[in-house]
Formats: C-alpha cells, sequence, structure tokens
C-alpha cells in the first residue's frame, strides 16, 4: 500500500521533522528514501510518506488497534479505515446509470482476421531493396489474389507464414501500433491498397473478415462497474479521511497538502 500521495510545498533547510511531537529522525528518513529513487524529489517523498504513515500509527494507537511502539502494517491500516472511513457499496441504481452514461466504455472488442506476408528489415536488407521486393509482390497479388497463400509460405519472414500467412482472430491492443492502425482504423475487406509498414518491415495485409464490438448489456459488466465505483469511493473517502488527519496534527519538517485524486493505492 503506497502512502507518498499527499502533496507538499517545497520547503527550504527542512530540519527535524516531526508529528505531534514524535521525532522522526534522520536515519530513517534516509531509509525510506531508498523506496522513492526514482522519484524528483527523493528527501520530499520520504519524508510524505513517513509522516502520512506517523499519523496512521497514532491514529491506529488511539483506538486500541495497535499498540505503542508496535509497527503499522496493511492489515492494521485496512482495520484503522473500517473503522473510521467506512465505504459505502454503490447502489444497483448507481451501478446502472454509470452503465448507461458510459456505454461506450462497455463494449465486446473490435475482431479482425487477417494474413499478411512480412517483408523484414535486417542489418544486411537496405530498405529500398526490402521495399522493391514487397511492392512486386503487392503487385503480384493484386493481380492474382489466389496465390497469397503460397507467397506467403516462400516468401514471408514471418513463422505464420507456413500457415499461409494467416495471422487468425486479432483485437487491439495484440500487435504494434502502426499494424494494429492499418487493419483497425479502416472498413477496408481483401488486399490492403498498400503496403503497412512497421518496426519490423513491410507487410502485405488481407483482411478476411471483420467482426465490430458491440454494446455489453448491464448484466454483463454489472460486477466490474461495481467493483469500479466500491473503488472510486474507497479512494475519495481516504482522501478526505488523511485530510481531516493532516488538518489536525503538529507538524514540523513537512506541510501536508492533500491533492486531488487518490492517496492510497
Amino acid at each position: 500500500m503506497s502512502l507518498n500521495t499527499i502533496d507538499a510545498p517545497a520547503a527550504s533547510d527542512i530540519a527535524e521533522l516531526s508529528v505531534n511531537g514524535v521525532v522522526i529522525d534522520a536515519q530513517a528518513i534516509a531509509a525510506e528514501a531508498a523506496h522513492h529513487a526514482a522519484g524528483a524529489d527523493v528527501e520530499r517523498a520520504a519524508r510524505l510518506a513517513l509522516a502520512v504513515r506517523e499519523l496512521l500509527t497514532q491514529k491506529a494507537v488511539e483506538k486500541g488497534l495497535l499498540t505503542a511502539g508496535a509497527g503499522l502494517d496493511d492489515a492494521t491500516i485496512d482495520h484503522l479505515l473500517e473503522a473510521d472511513c467506512p465505504i459505502p457499496c454503490p447502489s444497483e441504481e448507481e451501478c446502472q446509470r454509470y452503465h448507461a452514461a458510459n456505454s461506450q466504455k462497455f463494449r465486446s472488442p473490435d475482431l479482425v482476421f487477417a494474413r499478411h506476408i512480412l517483408f523484414a528489415l535486417t542489418e544486411n536488407a537496405p530498405m529500398t531493396k526490402v521495399r522493391a521486393r514487397a511492392e512486386e509482390a503487392h503487385r503480384e497479388l493484386a493481380r492474382h489474389p489466389d496465390r497469397f497463400e503460397a507467397l506467403a509460405q516462400t516468401l514471408s519472414n514471418c513463422p505464420s507464414g507456413q500457415a499461409g500467412g494467416n495471422l487468425g482472430q486479432l483485437s487491439r491492443g495484440e500487435s504494434v501500433p502502426e499494424f494494429e492502425a492499418a487493419i483497425f482504423d479502416s472498413t477496408h475487406i481483401g488486399l490492403l491498397p498498400g503496403l503497412v509498414k512497421s518496426r519490423y518491415g513491410f507487410h502485405i495485409v488481407v483482411v478476411e473478415r471483420r467482426i465490430a464490438g458491440v454494446a455489453l448489456p448491464f448484466e454483463a459488466v454489472r460486477e466490474l462497474i461495481q467493483r469500479y465505483l466500491s473503488e472510486h469511493v474507497r479512494h475519495k473517502s481516504i482522501q478526505q479521511y488523511l485530510t481531516l488527519l493532516a488538518s489536525g496534527a503538529e507538524l514540523t519538517g513537512i506541510t501536508l497538502e492533500v491533492r486531488p485524486g487518490f492517496l492510497l493505492q
């Protein structure tokens, strides 16, 4: 569980870090900083995480969920949030309203059944020569489309060539973006009118069939929507809870300002 989600304005010459009189020493800050090495301001991120953790620790001790001096763990944080920050479950009506307002998000994927012949780019094959061979084969297939499988078996640098170039059923996200754009951002059926250039080389592509995605009924996505809305409400509730804790705390060495967004992930 990440706790470094409270924003803090930059501060110069920050010295001692304390939360309600509890001092967090430089050694602890240095140890925590190791977990934030990828951030832009490692020191600041470490102080934020430790300050929030101390706030939650103190609250857990106050609630009797943790003994003084014991370490805070995720289970205790969860129990604290359950006690102080109960999360309402979205109603059926709320889920239905969300589905109605966001129906475009709930569709079955578009499908394309396609074949291709790949003319791969390699260090020993200049692009101009590879393109020329691909264009020649494309012209031949424009005249004799029935030769596609045979040419795929003899010319394609893709393993699919041994299956006549058959790629089977494709949906978005299963191929590289440039290839995906060529086959999905079009309604063309049959031999695509030009070569498709990708990071792998030049492709001759035949689209055999398209199946457009359809809107999914509420019943099919009810659980998905309920989980999404529950998580959304949870994050908002936690945001408000940490805002309350921060506003009532005496802090030195850091100023906590809850930023919009999710505070615990």
